[in-house]
């Protein structure tokens, strides 16, 4: 049994504490696909452009189907990683906060992201972020799917979030939406680094499962709803001129040759321990 399922529930957050205080992140993590925007930031799509997750997704593995089956076995897997490394690393993940978040995909870009350095690429990765989340939101409030961890009763790898998670639908994961639209989005802008990135892409959607906050069939259709918000915004004049820009400006960026805000060798060791059953 992990050390963490022997804790009782109020000394939770102490011990996460204790663990996860090497990889402490900037600000607080944001509730699973009820994101709320920055105070001037803005999504690129309004209204009908952003993609209807209600119309594009079926509805979540019923019980006792082959689906919710390999749910239930994934989720098995993701919790004998408690306490892991990877666990840790799930933690760091789930901070999709600016500027903390600006830099999720820094080691596998290979260039540190912030409004001082790299402008349009921090404001364009803040402003999709938006996009993706919107676009996860009619499914979730529509099914209302239970998370893991509320069926589990097993803690998740950010325990402060575990109120808000609870009001939130599991289904599809905004998180892993998010994820995926920037490795699409970084891989068009670097396409140098595209393996890399659309790698971290999949993992970070993995990290919702070591989380123990989403179900496999969640992460799938959160890829998904991330691939359907960057179809919508090649479509967006805006979002078309600041991918150009942040093309020139990570060029830029390159020739600084400044330190990555994390420990990348740290990072890629932790994520090479993934889920076998979700590779």
């Amino acid at each position: 049994m992990s050390r963490f399922a022997r804790i009782p529930r109020q000394g939770l957050t102490l011990a996460m504490a204790a663990l996860l205080g090497a990889c402490s992140t900037t600000g607080p993590h944001i509730t699973d696909g009820n994101a709320p925007a920055p105070e001037r930031a803005v999504g690129y799509l309004q209204g009908n452009a952003i993609p209807d997750s209600l119309a594009l997704s079926p509805a979540p593995p019923g019980p006792g189907s082959a689906a919710a089956q390999l749910d239930d076995a994934v989720a098995n897997q993701a919790l004998t990683m408690r306490g892991s490394a990877r666990f840790v690393q799930a933690h760091t993940d789930a901070d999709l906060s600016f500027p903390a978040g600006a830099n999720q995909f820094s080691c596998a870009l290979g260039v540190a992201v912030s409004a001082q350095t790299t402008p349009v690429l921090y404001q364009l990765l803040e402003r999709s972020r938006i996009d993706a989340s919107a676009a996860t939101k009619a499914a979730k409030n529509h099914y209302q799917r239970p998370r893991p961890f509320m069926v589990n009763n097993a803690p998740t790898c950010t325990p402060d979030d575990e109120e808000g998670l609870r009001k939130s639908g599991s289904y599809p994961s905004g998180h892993t939406a998010i994820g995926w639209a920037w490795a699409l989005i970084l891989s068009e802008i670097d396409p140098d680094h595209a393996t890399a990135l659309i790698e971290r892409g999949r993992n970070y959607g993995h990290s919702r499962l070591v989380c123990n906050v989403h179900w496999y069939s969640d992460v799938q259709q959160g890829q998904f709803m991330g691939a359907a918000t960057v179809a919508r915004l090649h479509d967006n004049p805006e979002f078309a001129a600041d991918l150009a820009k942040a093309r020139k400006e990570l060029a830029h960026a390159r020739t600084l040759n400044q330190p990555l805000p994390r420990d990348c060798a740290a990072e890629t060791a932790a994520l090479t321990s993934d889920i076998p059953e979700a590779r």
